[in-house]
Protein backbone atom coordinates (compact mmCIF):
# COMPACT_ATOMS: atom_id res chain seq x y z
CA UNK A 1 0.00 0.00 0.00
CA UNK A 2 2.90 2.12 0.90
CA UNK A 3 4.00 1.95 -3.02
CA UNK A 4 0.84 3.07 -4.11
CA UNK A 5 -0.64 6.68 -5.46
CA UNK A 6 -2.39 7.67 -2.18
CA UNK A 7 -6.48 9.02 -2.66
CA UNK A 8 -6.10 12.64 -3.22
CA UNK A 9 -8.07 13.36 0.42
CA UNK A 10 -4.61 11.71 1.47
CA UNK A 11 -2.30 14.10 -0.66
CA UNK A 12 0.71 13.34 -2.92
CA UNK A 13 2.32 10.57 -0.61
CA UNK A 14 1.24 8.45 2.11
CA UNK A 15 3.01 9.02 6.04
CA UNK A 16 3.26 6.41 8.84
CA UNK A 17 -0.03 8.21 10.39
CA UNK A 18 -2.21 8.40 7.13
CA UNK A 19 -1.45 4.60 6.53
CA UNK A 20 -1.61 3.59 9.53
CA UNK A 21 -5.49 5.20 9.84
CA UNK A 22 -6.14 4.22 5.97
CA UNK A 23 -5.21 0.23 7.20
CA UNK A 24 -6.79 0.53 10.42
CA UNK A 25 -3.38 -0.39 12.48
CA UNK A 26 -1.37 1.21 14.81
CA UNK A 27 1.31 3.61 13.58
CA UNK A 28 4.21 1.74 15.28
CA UNK A 29 3.05 -1.23 13.00
CA UNK A 30 3.17 0.77 10.28
CA UNK A 31 6.61 2.29 11.03
CA UNK A 32 8.49 -1.13 11.63
CA UNK A 33 7.53 -2.33 8.39
CA UNK A 34 8.76 0.63 6.10
CA UNK A 35 11.87 0.57 8.04
CA UNK A 36 12.17 -3.40 7.76
CA UNK A 37 11.65 -3.08 3.99
CA UNK A 38 13.06 -0.29 3.72
CA UNK A 39 10.38 1.99 2.28
CA UNK A 40 10.42 6.10 2.67
CA UNK A 41 7.37 7.76 1.10
CA UNK A 42 7.91 11.18 2.08
CA UNK A 43 11.46 11.31 0.18
CA UNK A 44 11.99 11.81 -4.02
CA UNK A 45 14.78 12.16 -6.45
CA UNK A 46 14.92 14.01 -9.61
CA UNK A 47 16.71 12.41 -12.94
CA UNK A 48 16.39 13.11 -16.55
CA UNK A 49 17.03 10.63 -19.45
CA UNK A 50 19.39 11.96 -22.21
CA UNK A 51 17.72 11.44 -25.57
CA UNK A 52 21.00 12.74 -27.30
CA UNK A 53 21.23 10.37 -30.85
CA UNK A 54 24.97 10.40 -30.34
CA UNK A 55 25.13 9.61 -26.39
CA UNK A 56 26.74 6.65 -26.45
CA UNK A 57 29.61 7.87 -28.57
CA UNK A 58 30.03 11.19 -26.83
CA UNK A 59 29.70 9.34 -23.12
CA UNK A 60 32.69 6.82 -24.53
CA UNK A 61 34.85 9.18 -25.77
CA UNK A 62 34.50 11.48 -22.32
CA UNK A 63 34.96 8.51 -19.90
CA UNK A 64 38.16 7.27 -22.48
CA UNK A 65 39.67 10.97 -21.57
CA UNK A 66 39.51 10.01 -18.07
CA UNK A 67 40.54 6.59 -17.69
CA UNK A 68 43.10 6.79 -20.81
CA UNK A 69 44.45 10.31 -21.55
CA UNK A 70 46.40 10.98 -24.26
CA UNK A 71 50.35 10.89 -23.36
CA UNK A 72 51.69 14.00 -22.31
CA UNK A 73 47.91 15.52 -22.49
CA UNK A 74 45.85 17.98 -19.52
CA UNK A 75 41.93 16.80 -19.40
CA UNK A 76 40.39 19.47 -18.25
CA UNK A 77 36.45 19.33 -17.60
CA UNK A 78 34.87 23.19 -17.58
CA UNK A 79 31.71 24.77 -17.09
CA UNK A 80 30.09 28.03 -15.77
CA UNK A 81 28.12 28.42 -12.09
CA UNK A 82 26.21 30.91 -12.71
CA UNK A 83 23.90 33.57 -10.52
CA UNK A 84 25.77 32.80 -7.25
CA UNK A 85 23.97 35.20 -4.67
CA UNK A 86 25.80 37.27 -1.90
CA UNK A 87 23.14 36.73 0.89
CA UNK A 88 23.50 38.55 4.07
CA UNK A 89 21.48 37.90 6.98
CA UNK A 90 19.51 40.84 8.70
CA UNK A 91 20.28 39.98 12.31
CA UNK A 92 23.77 38.27 13.65
CA UNK A 93 23.57 34.56 13.50
CA UNK A 94 23.20 32.57 16.99
CA UNK A 95 26.15 30.33 16.69
CA UNK A 96 26.58 26.77 17.54
CA UNK A 97 26.36 25.40 21.16
CA UNK A 98 26.16 22.28 22.93
CA UNK A 99 22.42 21.21 22.37
CA UNK A 100 21.46 24.29 20.31
CA UNK A 101 21.75 24.22 16.68
CA UNK A 102 22.78 27.13 14.30
CA UNK A 103 20.44 29.63 14.06
CA UNK A 104 19.75 32.71 11.57
CA UNK A 105 17.64 35.09 10.33
CA UNK A 106 14.79 34.23 8.28
CA UNK A 107 14.68 37.52 6.64
CA UNK A 108 17.99 38.10 4.05
CA UNK A 109 19.33 40.71 1.74
CA UNK A 110 20.76 40.20 -1.52
CA UNK A 111 23.72 42.17 -2.21
CA UNK A 112 23.98 41.76 -5.82
CA UNK A 113 25.12 38.09 -7.93
CA UNK A 114 28.10 36.47 -9.71
CA UNK A 115 28.93 33.56 -11.64
CA UNK A 116 31.85 31.29 -11.68
CA UNK A 117 33.80 29.90 -14.56
CA UNK A 118 35.66 27.09 -13.88
CA UNK A 119 38.47 24.36 -14.66
CA UNK A 120 39.22 21.02 -13.31
CA UNK A 121 42.37 19.31 -14.06
CA UNK A 122 40.72 16.13 -14.23
CA UNK A 123 44.22 13.57 -13.02
CA UNK A 124 45.00 16.23 -10.69
CA UNK A 125 42.62 17.81 -9.16
CA UNK A 126 43.88 21.17 -8.97
CA UNK A 127 40.68 24.36 -10.05
CA UNK A 128 41.16 27.35 -11.93
CA UNK A 129 38.67 29.53 -11.54
CA UNK A 130 37.85 33.16 -12.17
CA UNK A 131 34.10 35.27 -11.46
CA UNK A 132 32.81 36.77 -14.38
CA UNK A 133 30.41 39.56 -15.21
CA UNK A 134 29.00 37.91 -18.50
CA UNK A 135 28.81 34.89 -19.92
CA UNK A 136 29.73 35.29 -23.62
CA UNK A 137 31.69 34.06 -26.24
CA UNK A 138 34.34 36.86 -25.35
CA UNK A 139 34.66 35.17 -21.79
CA UNK A 140 34.55 31.89 -22.36
CA UNK A 141 37.59 32.85 -25.07
CA UNK A 142 39.45 34.86 -22.85
CA UNK A 143 39.28 32.60 -20.06
CA UNK A 144 40.41 29.12 -22.52
CA UNK A 145 43.44 31.51 -23.31
CA UNK A 146 44.24 31.46 -19.92
CA UNK A 147 44.42 27.99 -19.54
CA UNK A 148 46.32 27.44 -22.66
CA UNK A 149 48.86 30.04 -20.76
CA UNK A 150 48.72 27.93 -17.78
CA UNK A 151 49.60 24.82 -19.93
CA UNK A 152 52.39 26.35 -22.55
CA UNK A 153 54.03 22.80 -23.51
CA UNK A 154 50.60 20.61 -23.26
CA UNK A 155 47.93 19.64 -25.61
CA UNK A 156 44.80 20.09 -23.74
CA UNK A 157 41.52 17.98 -23.70
CA UNK A 158 38.16 20.13 -22.45
CA UNK A 159 35.72 18.45 -21.41
CA UNK A 160 32.16 20.86 -21.70
CA UNK A 161 28.30 21.03 -22.00
CA UNK A 162 26.56 22.79 -24.88
CA UNK A 163 26.45 25.78 -23.44
CA UNK A 164 26.01 29.26 -26.08
CA UNK A 165 29.54 30.26 -25.61
CA UNK A 166 30.88 27.17 -25.62
CA UNK A 167 29.61 26.62 -29.07
CA UNK A 168 28.64 29.92 -30.58
CA UNK A 169 30.15 30.82 -34.18
CA UNK A 170 33.00 33.09 -32.56
CA UNK A 171 34.17 30.15 -30.35
CA UNK A 172 34.53 27.87 -32.95
CA UNK A 173 36.34 29.86 -35.28
CA UNK A 174 38.46 30.75 -32.44
CA UNK A 175 38.83 27.18 -31.49
CA UNK A 176 39.68 25.83 -35.14
CA UNK A 177 42.99 27.72 -35.00
CA UNK A 178 44.26 26.59 -32.26
CA UNK A 179 46.10 23.15 -32.62
CA UNK A 180 46.91 22.27 -28.72
CA UNK A 181 42.77 22.56 -27.78
CA UNK A 182 40.66 19.82 -28.52
CA UNK A 183 36.68 20.37 -27.05
CA UNK A 184 34.55 17.34 -26.24
CA UNK A 185 31.37 17.94 -25.68
CA UNK A 186 28.81 16.25 -23.48
CA UNK A 187 25.30 14.36 -24.25
CA UNK A 188 22.39 16.70 -24.17
CA UNK A 189 21.28 16.29 -20.15
CA UNK A 190 23.96 14.38 -19.29
CA UNK A 191 25.59 16.86 -17.23
CA UNK A 192 27.63 14.14 -14.11
CA UNK A 193 29.75 12.96 -16.86
CA UNK A 194 31.55 16.47 -16.52
CA UNK A 195 33.75 16.11 -13.34
CA UNK A 196 33.70 19.89 -12.48
CA UNK A 197 29.79 19.46 -11.82
CA UNK A 198 30.82 17.41 -8.30
CA UNK A 199 33.75 20.37 -7.54
CA UNK A 200 30.37 22.77 -7.88
CA UNK A 201 28.84 20.90 -5.35
CA UNK A 202 31.57 21.02 -3.16
CA UNK A 203 31.92 24.73 -3.27
CA UNK A 204 28.03 24.71 -2.67
CA UNK A 205 28.16 23.15 0.47
CA UNK A 206 31.38 24.50 2.02
CA UNK A 207 31.50 27.98 1.08
CA UNK A 208 28.07 29.09 -0.11
CA UNK A 209 25.12 28.12 0.84
CA UNK A 210 25.34 28.42 4.55
CA UNK A 211 27.66 31.29 3.71
CA UNK A 212 26.88 35.32 4.83
CA UNK A 213 28.00 38.30 2.15
CA UNK A 214 27.95 41.82 3.02
CA UNK A 215 28.59 42.65 -0.54
CA UNK A 216 29.60 41.05 -4.10
CA UNK A 217 33.04 41.68 -3.40
CA UNK A 218 33.02 39.41 0.06
CA UNK A 219 31.27 36.64 -2.18
CA UNK A 220 33.91 36.72 -4.83
CA UNK A 221 36.78 37.16 -2.52
CA UNK A 222 35.51 33.57 -0.48
CA UNK A 223 35.45 31.93 -3.97
CA UNK A 224 38.64 32.24 -4.85
CA UNK A 225 40.10 32.13 -1.58
CA UNK A 226 38.50 28.52 -1.22
CA UNK A 227 39.73 27.67 -4.78
CA UNK A 228 43.24 28.63 -3.45
CA UNK A 229 42.81 26.71 -0.46
CA UNK A 230 41.44 23.50 -1.89
CA UNK A 231 44.57 23.40 -4.45
CA UNK A 232 47.30 23.02 -1.98
CA UNK A 233 45.71 19.48 -0.97
CA UNK A 234 43.54 18.74 -4.33
CA UNK A 235 43.54 15.32 -5.58
CA UNK A 236 41.50 13.65 -8.06
CA UNK A 237 38.04 12.36 -7.44
CA UNK A 238 37.47 9.00 -7.78
CA UNK A 239 33.56 8.00 -8.69
CA UNK A 240 31.76 5.09 -7.29
CA UNK A 241 28.92 4.98 -9.98
CA UNK A 242 28.55 1.57 -10.88
CA UNK A 243 26.52 1.68 -14.42
CA UNK A 244 23.40 0.35 -12.67
CA UNK A 245 20.52 1.42 -15.10
CA UNK A 246 17.39 2.91 -13.11
CA UNK A 247 15.18 0.54 -12.09
CA UNK A 248 11.37 1.18 -13.09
Amino acid sequence: MACTTPPPQVGTQWSVRTLAKHLKVSASIVHDVLSAEDIKPHRTEYWKTSYDPEFEPKMLEIVGLYLHPPEHAIVLSVDEKTSIQALDRTQPLLPLRPHQIERRSFEYKRNGTTSLLAALEVHSGKVTGECIVKNDSDTFIRFLRRLLRDHPDSELHVILDNGSSHRSRKTREWISRQKRLHLHYTPTHASWLNQIEIWFGMLSRRIIRRGVFRSKQELIEKIISFITHYNIEAHPFAWTYSGKPLAA
